[in-house]
């Protein structure tokens, strides 16, 4: 694995920790259910360069 910095709104963090609370017999961490947001999100049947830059689109216009 390797490890990266990423800065989330607060809102974002928010709904993961939340996440995080409702699962707590899981254990897991901040870092594990964003890699499995992120997992998901890639092997979902999708173009993923296209879904990317339309939510960049949209999250730039504060429709996200």
């Amino acid at each position: 694995k390797v490890k990266v910095g990423v800065a989330l709104e607060r809102e974002v963090l928010g709904k993961i920790d939340a996440i995080i609370e409702a699962s707590s017999y899981l254990e897991a961490s901040r870092s594990e259910v964003v890699e499995v947001i992120f997992a998901a999100f890639f092997k979902s049947p999708i173009n993923h360069t296209e879904k990317a830059r339309e939510l960049v689109i949209r999250r730039r216009k504060e429709l996200l």
